[in-house]
């Protein structure tokens, strides 16, 4: 049975539990997708933080996050800007997401079928 899986990464960067949450979610979805499951990551509020920090090689969730790099939908456009990610998320190719408003959209993917898990 294949299963849809939108993996929703909210974890700052700021503690060891995000540190904790962010690396169970990146290997959340190379479980998921090696099964061969239709898996999207979305990196929303602090959550939009990560890729600055996973882009740099020496970091401990470097090669989670690479092997995970396809299976990137976008972040949070409203997020990424309060936070100050915008040029960021650019910079790393992550889409913008402004589905609803300036807000990205939950909806879309449990309209779409996807389970949503939040790290």
């Amino acid at each position: 049975m294949s299963h849809k899986i939108a993996i929703i990464i909210l974890a700052d960067t700021d503690t060891n539990e995000g540190l904790g949450r962010v690396v169970n979610a990146l290997a959340a979805a190379g479980e998921y997708n090696k099964a061969g499951d239709e898996v999207r990551i979305v990196f929303t509020g602090t959550g939009t933080k990560w890729p600055t920090s996973l882009e740099k090689a020496d970091h401990p969730a470097h090669g989670l996050y690479e092997a995970a790099r396809g299976l990137v939908d976008g972040a949070c456009g409203f997020c990424a800007n309060a936070f100050g990610q915008t040029d960021a998320m650019k910079k790393y190719a992550i889409k913008l997401l402004t589905d609803s408003g300036p807000f990205m959209s939950y909806r879309q993917y449990t309209e779409s079928g996807y389970q949503i898990l939040i790290f």
